[in-house]
């Protein structure tokens, strides 16, 4: 049999390595489609309230995305690592090459890439995911038959359920906990989003905390992996321990946003309950019919010569009568 573009016939593709989690590319694209949606009614806006509205979708939509967006991703937990290590097995070829552990809520995502990428004649640039919904057993078969990189597959064999380290258990019962109150502090996003469509801006100020308050327990979830033995990764020369990485920070500033945001809606519809009725343009309606004032009008005056005129033609005909 030929080749055709260097591939072997009845043999899988060649693999290219990871570039952006399809999930990720979902929520942004859904959450960009609501925001274009709700940013086309601004120019029916009038006056300074159309800025307020736009700042308030922006942020409203910025929340909810990261809340989303947190379940899916890979970097709540990271470490890297330049060193030379053995490439592959039953062989003493040794690379260069950057190794790096991303830990998420639901799976490892394993990175390896050459330095410099092209070495042995081969391009070093592997980018593997590793979920454990139960466990990563079959996963880390799978990886073996393919003949995955040896630095890949030592971290992948930690994860497992015959590894001392016991890893699965601490990342996997957090995880789990932490998408659960996520989840939980997105429904409360969504009923402050609710709220604050309402006469009862007290409420959404509450639950905006609450929002607040979930994150924060998610972190402290997550969190929980820290206090047990950290498990060292030793390749080659060198060794690595996972630390806190940019979902775990954002989450973080999510949560003192969303904290933020929630005191000062209480606080302002403690001290000036009307403007914030009049900024979330709720009640002005009957406001306006309290206070009688209808604002400006015109009246027609042969409407107004008619309406004056006809209880007198009326009582003279009664007289007649």
């Amino acid at each position: 049999m030929t080749f055709y573009d260097d591939i072997y016939p009845f043999y899988p593709l060649q693999r290219t390595s990871f570039i952006f989690n399809s999930s990720l590319l979902t929520i942004i694209l859904v959450f960009l489609v609501l925001a274009v949606s709700l940013l086309l009614i601004l120019p029916g806006i009038r006056g300074k309230s159309r800025l307020f509205w736009m700042i308030r979708i922006i942020i409203s939509l910025f929340i909810g995305a990261v809340i989303v967006a947190l379940n899916f991703t890979d970097n709540w937990a990271e470490a890297r690592v330049t060193t030379n290590a053995t490439y592959k097995s039953f062989s003493n070829a040794v690379v260069n090459a950057e190794i790096g552990l991303h830990v998420g809520l639901y799976g490892i995502n394993v990175t390896l890439k050459g330095n410099p990428i092209v070495q042995f004649n081969e391009t070093i640039d592997y980018n593997e995911m590793f979920s454990w919904h139960n466990t990563i057993e079959k996963e880390y078969e799978e990886a073996l038959e393919k003949g995955l990189p040896n630095p890949i597959l030592y971290i992948a064999e930690k994860f497992t359920l015959s590894s001392p380290c016991g890893l699965i258990f601490q990342y996997r019962y957090s995880g789990r906990y932490a998408s659960a109150t996520l989840w939980t502090a997105f429904c409360c996003w969504m009923l402050a989003n609710i709220l604050l469509s309402m006469p009862v801006i007290l409420y959404a100020g509450y639950m905006m905390m609450a929002t607040a308050a979930f994150i924060f327990f998610a972190m402290a979830s997550f969190s929980t992996i820290m206090n047990a033995p950290q498990c060292v990764f030793s390749i080659g020369s060198d060794s690595f321990e996972t630390d806190y990485s940019h979902s775990f920070w954002l989450a973080l500033a999510t949560g003192v946003l969303c904290t933020l945001i929630g005191i000062l809606v209480v606080m302002l519809n403690v001290i000036i309950p009307e403007k914030m009725n009049e900024a979330f343009s709720i009640g002005v309606d009957s406001y306006e019919d309290e206070d009688g004032s209808y604002g400006e009008g015109y009246l027609n005056s042969v409407f107004l010569n008619e309406v004056t005129t006809l209880p007198m033609t009326s009582n003279v005909k009664a007289e007649h009568i």
